[in-house]
């Protein structure tokens, strides 16, 4: 049934790893009624994490939508992964959501996938709430965690409510309960009845100073937002309810701040008050700027683009965000960002240029799927679609005769690599298959076949990623397959900038071909890995021949440097051409650009790069001399060292070729009570002895 359009949230769920984004997920879920029972991640039961591999890791590895209702709103969830191997997963996410969900763990505070998922939400202007959980465990504390989000996320925090407490009995000052700052009422969750019963009383003697003190921030912080308000509290030092929630929205929607709440989500607190919160101050899609796209063909492009406003009534357009492999035919999840869609239909993939069938449209509630009665979802939803066999993550669907494509979503680099081959020859052309399935549905997964040798290589995001695919394989397709150790995907770039010369003349009876062509090759940070420009003047080569040098140009720098490995941070520039009448073919032209392309980089020389890696070390503090002695045997530079609570964090930059098997070593110098977390931060220069193996 079409629910009106202001009564939607499209949120998401994110975190790092472990601070509680399933748990607070399920409990949602119990509470509005989607889910009859409460899973727990512990026992591989949650209904989010639905992959057995996720059951049998506790992890989140595939972001999972569900839809529930919540006092008259529907509420569009998608739960993320934390672990930093699945970053697309948040990355997809977080292009098609209007709003999200951070959770901090009160105990370790922000975390590094913390800011990286932070950083995701700032890139595409998402809007967000904070839920500060685990109040309940031993060392949590509030206060730091929301000065953390003020600090490292260089946030505007705004608490609307405070804990009665941190910890668990017999601590004298265990966590209790709640203090709601805009309603001024202590809240009370009941264990017995799972947290489904929530009581409201006065708030406790010993808690009303800070809870004044809290709200005061909380109210001036507000009136600054709008003059009338500010000389009535001014004249009353209060604010109305509805007047604190009206601004809260506004200024939330906008960015200007995020509300701040607190629970213990396997606990069963707090989580009631969050999806309040949810309907109140996370926008609908009416609230969100109507979507900007270009015309795929660029003679008919405006100046101002092409614009899709969040209603029904407007052409149809969406973007495929995710692509879910199903036994029969594959699960497009698509963001409905204007129109009707309406299955049986045909609608454009603007990148290809081509029409893909609707066949089914459905309701995705984790690994089930419910059809839509209506068989048409409208404007701001989020559903899956059964029929395009071409698109892949990124793509914009849209209606064929008012085409718009939108901006599609950027992926990080892969870091890591392995060789990987099926059991027998007969299964050879299966595996092919089923690599390229995958690849399809995982924009951070690659496949290619090394020239050299023959091998099937696969690329990712880190060990973890690489191992998730591999088990994938053996259980979905039944494939066994044999993989070689990981190897780390290095990059090239050029040391200096070289022209060069590039010649082809040949003579075949009376005929003769020839052209010339010189291109210059230089180090260049641009937004593409490898940057390719036209420096001739005009009419120095016909039109034609022109485009097919800057075509051989861009192919053969595809094809790698001096080492094979991929370029990054160069650029190429077409300088000049001979051309010839009656002589000068398009084969001519090629070959020589080709040439002069091995020429220059011949000339400019290979730098060699190797992917860094941040890491974030979370240790009690007797094991930091140990952890740092070893991760200075490893190349690490270490960035920053500090407190967070009980806790010693360490900040580094490493290479990952030295970081292979570093989690058993972590276990093992810390006695088990270490925990790490690694992202990919940039491409350096690798030191002269990895370039020298490479050539020896």
């Amino acid at each position: 049934m079409s629910v009106p359009i202001e009564t939607i949230r499209n949120i998401g769920i994110v975190a790092h790893i472990d601070a509680g984004k399933t748990t607070t997920t399920e409990r949602i879920l119990y509470y509005t009624g989607a889910s009859h029972r409460m899973g727990n991640v512990d026992d591989g039961t949650t209904v989010t994490d639905f992959d057995p591999e996720e059951a049998k890791r506790g992890i989140t590895i595939y972001s999972a939508a569900i839809t529930c209702h919540w006092k008259g709103t529907r509420i569009n969830i998608i739960d993320t992964p934390g672990h930093v191997d699945f970053t697309a997963e948040v990355e997809r996410s977080l292009r098609v959501l209007d709003g999200a969900v951070v959770i901090f763990s009160a105990v370790e505070g922000v975390e590094a996938q913390s800011e990286t998922v932070w950083r995701q939400a700032d890139r595409y202007g998402v809007p967000r709430i904070c839920f500060v959980n685990k109040m309940d465990r031993v060392g949590a504390d509030f206060q730091r965690t929301f000065q953390d989000i003020e600090d490292r996320l260089h946030a505007h925090p705004i608490a609307l409510q405070i804990p009665m407490g941190a910890g668990s009995p017999p601590d004298p000052n265990a966590f209790r309960g709640i203090i709601d700052l805009i309603s001024q009422r202590a809240l009370y969750f009941d264990r017995e009845s799972l947290g489904a019963k929530v009581e409201e009383r006065e708030i406790p003697e010993a808690w009303r100073d800070e809870a004044a003190r809290w709200r005061q921030k909380l109210l001036e912080t507000v009136a600054l937002l709008d003059d009338d308000l500010l000389n009535a509290y001014m004249e009353t030092g209060d604010l109305a309810s509805d007047d604190v929630i009206r601004l809260l929205r506004k200024a939330t929607i906008q960015g200007l701040l995020q509300p701040v709440l607190c629970g213990a989500a396997l606990n069963y607190v707090g989580v009631q008050p969050l999806l309040d919160a949810i309907t109140h101050y996370l926008p609908s899609p009416l609230d969100r700027p109507p979507i900007r796209g270009i015309h795929p063909n660029p003679k008919k492009q405006k100046p101002e683009g092409e614009i899709r406003k969040p209603l029904p009534d407007e052409p149809f357009c969406g973007l495929v965000f995710k692509i879910q492999a199903e036994q029969h035919a594959d699960l497009c999840y698509v963001r409905v960002y204007s129109g009707r869609l309406k299955s049986g239909t045909r609608v454009l993939n603007p990148r290809l240029g081509k029409k893909e069938l609707i066949s089914q449209i459905w309701r995705v509630q984790a690994d089930s799927k419910e059809p839509i009665e209506t068989r048409q979802v409208e404007a701001g939803d989020i559903i899956g679609v059964v029929g395009p066999k071409e698109s892949v993550t990124g793509d914009t669907l849209c209606d064929p005769s008012r085409p718009i494509l939108l901006e599609s979503i950027k992926f990080p680099e892969t870091v890591i690599s392995m060789a990987i081959e099926p059991e027998t020859n007969a299964e050879r052309k299966k595996l092919a298959d089923v690599l390229n399935r995958l690849a399809r549905q995982d924009p951070t997964f690659s496949v290619q076949i090394s020239e050299e040798t023959g091998q099937t290589i696969v690329s990712g995001m880190g060990e973890l990623h690489l191992e998730v695919i591999r088990e994938r394989i053996h259980r979905d397709f039944g494939l066994n397959v044999r993989v070689h150790k990981p190897r780390v995907s290095y990059r090239e770039t050029v040391a200096g900038t070289a022209e060069a010369r590039g010649e082809f003349h040949r003579k075949a009876g009376d005929s003769v071909q020839f052209a010339a062509v010189t291109v210059r090759v230089e180090p260049f940070q641009g937004e593409k890995s490898v940057t390719i420009e036209n420096g001739l003047k005009p009419g120095e080569l016909p039109p034609e021949l022109e485009k097919a040098a800057l075509e051989s140009i861009r192919e053969r720098a595809q094809g790698g440097g001096a080492l094979g490995f991929p370029l990054m941070h160069v650029r190429f520039t077409l300088a000049g051409a001979e051309y010839r009448e009656g002589e000068t073919t398009e084969v001519a032209v090629r070959a020589a650009a080709v040439e002069a392309v091995d020429k220059a980089l011949a000339e400019a020389g290979v730098k060699l790069l190797e992917p860094i890696m941040r890491l974030e070390v979370v240790s009690p503090e007797q094991f930091l001399g140990n952890i740092q002695a070893d991760l200075n045997t490893r190349r690490a530079m270490i960035i920053s060292q500090e407190r967070r609570g009980h806790l010693a964090v360490l900040e580094a930059e490493v290479p990952l070729a030295e970081m292979f098997g570093y989690s058993t070593q972590v276990r093992s110098l810390s006695q088990g009570r270490a925990s790490y977390s690694m992202e990919p931060l940039k491409y350096d220069a690798a030191p002269p002895e990895v370039l020298e193996s490479m050539w020896g």
